[in-house]
């Protein structure tokens, strides 16, 4: 089949799934923009891909280590190698990798939980954390969090260039702070993500302040977007989801910490109990899906990282405003987009549910979730529920209504889907036609 049929026969497919000749050529147009970008993602792709399967060989993964443990899970030497791959691609000197932890959130109580005494401090040293940790630490009362045990919270806000303010932050840094949490991606805030290589600047300077400062970087979006990760550059834990970017769409649940050897072992005995730590722990037959969905991480986040520039791309060409834009350098999968009202922010999203493998018939509303102070709408037709390494998008309904949209498990269903976004926009007069040229 020649290539111009093929085109032919691609465009036949996606006008029977609802996308307009417009929407089509504008994406068309669009893509071809941002091949040079493409490359540059691959080339990242390949390095890291390596990286995994050269931890994976030198551990001597097999077969055996696929086999399910129940119970107290004791001698899983499939969860134990699990675990020491995870170290090594990482470049941590230990690893917590279980399917006991339920998201993102739990694990990074986890870390905060078991390195946190009463009378220590917690301090963030890039304003306020994502929505669901402020419960976690006690900026907004919840049963159980960290001020209920004792530990109180300090923050300093970025400059308004999304710089770090080292004044503040040297003035903050007191003889009871503990710990630094650094979070790596922009959550609901509209500033720039976190280059690795800025985590570690932060890091030399927390560490110059105050020698021995315990500095854990949220890692969720993140993992395999650079070459080097936050445990090459200083931080001493780094924690994330294995539903977002390292599960690589395969693994069903579970987080992983990695870090310095004593700190994760605190946090094994925070999630079992002291005198148990890493030693028990059931993988009831979740392992391959743990192990395989590593080794596929580096290629599934690279089609999710093109998914989100190519969303610049459409949106920026628009007029509607973009973090990053299409050209920046990129430190997460996620791609905000300002919508600037209620009504365009659910079309979005109504949208990317649209494009979804699953439940693509269903239309998302806005709820009030638990963890977050605003209502929230989300789309996320996903294997797994909640798996943002597949399609998604999810947005707080206050101003100025930006979607945050991430993932894809394929480069070609994260295209499909930003179309479908942009499709419904149009198809509501948030967009007109005639714009797209």
């Amino acid at each position: 089949m020649s290539t111009e049929q093929m085109e032919k026969n691609i465009h036949h497919i996606y006008r029977d799934m609802g996308l307009s000749a417009p929407v089509i050529a504008f994406g068309e147009a669009v893509e071809k923009a941002c091949r040079e970008r493409f490359e540059q993602i691959d080339e990242t792709a390949q390095y890291n891909q390596l990286k995994v399967l050269g931890a994976m060989q030198k551990h001597r993964v097999n077969a055996g280590h696929f086999a399910s443990s129940t119970g107290y899970g004791y001698n899983d030497d499939g969860r134990e190698t699990l675990e020491a791959v995870y170290a090594e691609a990482f470049h941590g000197e230990a690893a917590l990798v279980r399917p006991q932890i339920v998201c993102g959130t739990q694990a990074l109580y986890l870390a905060l939980s078991a390195n946190l005494l009463p009378g220590d401090e917690l301090f963030s040293p890039v304003g306020r954390p994502y929505d669901t940790l402020e419960e976690v630490i006690g900026i907004r009362p919840s049963v159980g969090s960290l001020a209920e045990y004792g530990v109180t919270y300090a923050e300093a806000d970025l400059l308004p260039d999304g710089s770090f303010d080292y004044e503040a932050i040297r003035a903050r840094i007191g003889a009871r702070t503990k710990m630094a949490t650094i979070q790596r991606s922009k959550g609901y805030a509209s500033r720039p993500t976190l280059s690795v290589e800025r985590i570690g600047e932060l890091i030399a300077f927390l560490k110059k302040c105050k020698q021995d400062l315990i500095c854990m970087v949220d890692n969720c979006y993140g993992e395999f977007v650079e070459e080097i990760e936050p445990t090459d550059v200083g931080a001493d834990l780094i924690v994330g989801s294995l539903i977002k970017n390292p599960g690589g769409g395969l693994a069903p649940c579970g987080g992983y910490i990695v870090g310095r050897e004593e700190l994760v072992e605190r946090c094994a005995r925070r999630l079992s109990s002291p005198g148990l730590g890493k030693e028990v722990g059931a993988s009831l037959g979740v392992k391959r899906d743990l192990y395989q969905g590593f080794f596929l991480a580096p290629t599934v986040t690279a089609g999710a990282l093109k998914g989100a520039v190519f969303a610049a791309g459409i949106f920026e060409r628009l007029g509607f405003r973009v973090i990053p834009d299409s050209r920046e350098s990129r430190h997460d999968i996620i791609q905000a987009v300002e919508l600037g009202s209620p009504e365009a922010l659910c079309a979005f999203c109504e949208g990317i549910q649209a494009a979804a493998p699953v439940d693509s018939y269903v239309t998302p509303v806005p709820w009030d979730m638990p963890g977050y102070d605003s209502p929230v709408i989300m789309a996320a037709g996903a294997f797994v529920q909640g798996s943002s390494i597949e399609l998604s998008a999810d947005g707080p309904l206050r101003p100025p209504y930006t979607a945050f949209f991430q993932g894809g498990l394929t480069w070609y269903h994260a295209r499909f889907g930003v179309l479908k976004a942009l499709q419904r926009l149009v198809d509501r007069g948030v967009v007109e036609a005639a714009e797209l040229g």
